[in-house]
């Protein structure tokens, strides 16, 4: 199990590779009929992952895990399946180290993200319709080459480096009250959960999936790690058919409760976070403030709520 020492730890190891990103509260807004009570403006709080080097919040994680190998292991190479944001942050892991690098794709990545990891240098393959195809390619691939694969979301060094946002948020804005968390494999949430439960009991912690990839929300509803039969979304990196036991069991334990938005709700609030405060982000990046504008939250006064922004983009607008 993780202890809190070791998301100190991760913090420590990788803080000379990552940028402290801010938290941003917006005020006044010009548009206010997005939300479900315009006489009680939600008081928000962005964490705001899009400009983390890599364009999102995967680097923290995947730099832990790349740097808690050792020498002969990481001399191999890193290799990944990833949906792109992994992707990118295990590439910047393996320039750091300067290693290879090798990343699997599914058919289903936004081309834009498949375009970014090419014009990277490295060797990309496309392979299978979903995440989990791509990722059973990158495992036997890691198992030929002797290459260290790097989980996108089961991997304790992974969760860890992940949860480094919760330390520095609660430093940021110390009295939070909610925090609002996209959901794709659960590497993010279950990072983020458990280092804030842990440093602040009390405080309530959301999911958000959608609704044609509600792999986390049928995994607790039936507590076990439920597959998927497909997946039906276009937020393609929320959208793994399985997810791990591992996740599950932090997400069932630090988790309050997990909802469901759904594509074109995750596409009104990327619009709107362009249109209000001029962030160009991805549509899975969009989902917490897809539930908050939905009224999906399930809390009456939810106080202080710190969004996850988790990474950039431009495919919610689209």
């Amino acid at each position: 199990m993780l202890e809190l020492q070791d998301f100190r730890a991760a913090r420590c190891a990788i803080s000379d590779h990552m940028r402290l990103t801010p938290v941003f509260a917006p005020k006044n807004y010009s548009d206010k009929s997005v939300f479900p009570d315009r006489d009680r403006l939600p008081d928000l709080y962005l964490k705001l992952e899009n400009m983390q080097i890599s364009g999102s919040f995967k680097a923290r994680g995947a730099m832990n895990a790349a740097l808690a190998l050792d020498e002969d292991k990481r001399a191999n190479g890193l290799c990944t399946a990833s949906g792109g944001n992994h992707g990118m942050g295990v590439i910047n892991a393996a320039r750091v180290l300067g290693v290879a690098v090798k990343i699997f794709l599914p058919t289903n990545t936004p081309k834009p993200k498949i375009e970014k990891l090419r014009k990277q240098g490295v060797d990309v393959a496309l392979v299978g319709a979903v995440w989990d195809d791509a990722n059973r390619a990158a495992m036997d691939h890691a198992r030929e080459t002797g290459m260290a694969y790097i989980h996108p979301f089961a991997d304790p060094r992974v969760i860890a480096g992940q949860g480094t946002i919760a330390l520095e948020m609660l430093e940021q804005q110390a009295d939070l009250d909610t925090l609002v968390v996209a959901i794709g494999g659960g590497g993010l949430i279950s990072g983020v959960a458990t280092a804030a439960k842990m440093l602040r009991p009390s405080i309530r912690v959301i999911g958000v999936e959608p609704t044609g990839a509600p792999t986390l929300f049928e995994s607790l509803k039936n507590n076990t790690v439920a597959t998927l039969p497909s997946v039906n979304t276009a937020a393609t990196s929320l959208a793994p058919r399985q997810s791990s036991a591992l996740n599950v069991d932090l997400i069932g334990k630090n988790v309050d409760r997990i909802v469901l938005v759904s594509d074109d709700e995750m596409r009104d609030a990327a619009r709107w976070l362009w249109r209000e405060l001029g962030l160009s982000v991805e549509l899975s990046a969009a989902a917490g403030i897809a539930a908050i504008m939905a009224g999906r939250l399930g809390v009456e006064n939810p106080g202080k709520v710190g969004v996850i922004i988790c990474g950039t983009g431009a495919d919610g607008m689209s």
